[in-house]
């Protein structure tokens, strides 16, 4: 039994530590991108052993991959929750108010938030091997999107309105990277809304309006 609990002890130590040294990676990542990151910088901010980067992750680059990779899977978790906290029969307007809610959530924050951001943004364009785990993730938001788009464009096929989403999701991630995307961290939160929604929305929509 004490051993056993000795073990528990030894693991949930172990786990804190991985959570700290991801924690203290995402940060300075936000701050300098990967060419500006340093293990002693890392493990100084975590409050850990340089030895504990190899033990726990192998490598900079794979603790920086794991950072980055559960920065991501928050972010799809936080729009999964947004599209389904909607109802079966959302209007197009509030469709595309919870697919970018998370985004705009960090435009409006501005600072660490939207930094990271367009870290993860930065890096999903090429993402690196390992981020398969994600896939279900990725199916889950694509199956919530559908759910809703389906009812607001019922004369769309199936393939055409995941199109859609994908475009809608670059566009978030164009604009964590774009000048533009400055712009509307200026902004009150409902401002930015006010801006970003219909243009989401019209992602959406493509021109189903015309049909």
């Amino acid at each position: 039994m004490i051993r056993a609990e000795k073990t528990d002890l030894r693991r949930e130590a172990g786990q804190r530590t991985r959570d700290s040294l991801e924690a203290a990676a995402l940060e300075l990542l936000a701050q300098r991108g990967q060419e500006g990151v340093t293990v002693r910088e890392i493990t100084d901010r975590a409050g850990a052993n340089v030895a504990a980067v190899s033990y726990h992750f192998g490598s900079l680059k794979a603790l920086c991959d794991s950072a980055i990779e559960h920065a991501l899977e928050r972010y799809l978790d936080a729009q999964i929750l947004a599209l389904g906290s909607l109802g079966s029969t959302p209007t197009l307007q509030e469709v595309a108010t919870a697919f970018a809610r998370p985004m705009i959530r960090a435009l409006a924050a501005g600072g660490q938030d939207l930094a990271m951001m367009r870290t993860v943004a930065r890096v999903g364009i090429d993402p690196p091997q390992g981020w398969e785990r994600l896939n279900g993730k990725f199916d889950q938001n694509r199956r919530e999107a559908l759910r809703v788009l389906t009812a607001n464009l019922p004369e769309v096929g199936e393939q055409e309105l995941i199109f859609r989403t994908r475009c809608a999701a670059g566009l978030l991630n164009w604009l964590a990277l774009a000048p533009i995307g400055a712009e509307l961290a200026a902004m009150p939160a409902e401002q930015i809304e006010r801006q970003l929604v219909p243009v989401v929305a019209g992602a959406f929509r493509g021109d189903a309006a015309d049909r």
